[in-house]
């Protein structure tokens, strides 16, 4: 179910398991017939950020099919600042305010 995926694709991200939480969450529509949510892609945008993919962050985030929350700029926020990507952090900072 939705939890499970959140859940599981978190774990990768906080693990370091980057390939493993791509391969989830493209399964979820793929293998599962499920239409990610904004939840999911939050997941997504912080797996990819923890690992200093931030261009790729940024790309998931302008090709969701829903407007992102505030959850998931703070995230990528978060990567911006560990990664000093000054850049990045100042649109995520438009966004939240």
């Amino acid at each position: 179910d939705d939890a499970t995926f959140v859940v599981t694709i978190s774990a990768c991200s906080h693990s370091g398991l980057v390939q493993e939480g791509l391969q989830i969450f493209n399964s979820m529509k793929a293998v599962y017939g499920m239409e990610p949510k904004v939840e999911h892609y939050g997941c997504l945008v912080d797996l990819l950020g923890r690992s200093g993919r931030l261009e790729e962050a940024e790309e998931c985030i302008k090709k969701m099919p829903m407007k992102p929350n505030a959850m998931l700029w703070r995230s990528f926020l978060g990567s911006a600042q560990i990664h000093g990507d000054l850049e990045r952090g100042e649109i995520a900072i438009k966004h939240l305010l």
